[in-house]
C-alpha cells in the first residue's frame, strides 16, 4: 500500500527515525534504497555499516565535495547543484520503475531551503510513488505545502529537558 510520511523540524532524529522504519521493513524482506543529500561524508566506520546492511538496504550518495555545501565556491557549488539534480531524477527513476519498496530521501525538504529544487519539484515526486511503496523524505525545512499530498507528518521539535529549566 502507498504510504508517505515527512519527518521535518529543528530536532534530532529525523533521519534515525526514517532509517529505523527502513530497517524494519528492510527485516521483513523490502527493498530499502536510501539516498543522502546535504549530508557530509560519512566515515569509514559509517559507510561500512551500511554496506553490512546490503542488499536488503542499499544506500546513495551522489554529491562529490566532503565539505559542507556553504563553504563552497560558486563553481563547485554549481557542480554539487548538478551532482544533487542527478540524485533527484535517480529518485524519480527509482520510483518510476517501482525498482525499490521503500525509499528514504535523506536531507531532501533542506534543498527547498537553499534554493537547490522548489516545493513543486518535491510533489512531482511524490505524485511519482507507486501504489506499492513508501517514501520517506526526512529534512529540517518543514515544506508545509506538501502536507496535503502525504500520509503522515512527524515534526520534530528542539529537545526541551529539565535541565534547561533549572537553569533559566
Amino acid at each position: 500500500m502507498k504510504y508517505i510520511h515527512i519527518f521535518c523540524g529543528k530536532g534530532m532524529g529525523k533521519t534515525s527515525s526514517a532509517l529505523g522504519k527502513g530497517v524494519r521493513e528492510a527485516s521483513e524482506g523490502k527493498n530499502v534504497f536510501l539516498i543522502q543529500f546535504l549530508r557530509e561524508k560519512r566515515s569509514a566506520e559509517a559507510l561500512s555499516y551500511y554496506k553490512r546492511l546490503e542488499p536488503e538496504l542499499k544506500m546513495f550518495r551522489f554529491e562529490k565535495f566532503p565539505e559542507d555545501f556553504e563553504s563552497l565556491t560558486e563553481k563547485e557549488k554549481e557542480e554539487e547543484i548538478r551532482n544533487i539534480k542527478n540524485g533527484l531524477n535517480f529518485a524519480k527513476k527509482v520510483l518510476t520503475t517501482e525498482e525499490c519498496d521503500v525509499l528514504i530521501l535523506e536531507e531532501i525538504l533542506s534543498l527547498t531551503d537553499k534554493g537547490i529544487v522548489t516545493v513543486e519539484e518535491l510533489r512531482n515526486i511524490i505524485e511519482t510513488v507507486g501504489d506499492e511503496t513508501t517514501l520517506y523524505l526526512t529534512g529540517k525545512d518543514r515544506c508545509q505545502e506538501l502536507w496535503p499530498y502525504v500520509d503522515e507528518v512527524t515534526e520534530l521539535s528542539t529537545p526541551y529537558t529539565v535541565r534547561d529549566e533549572e537553569e533559566g
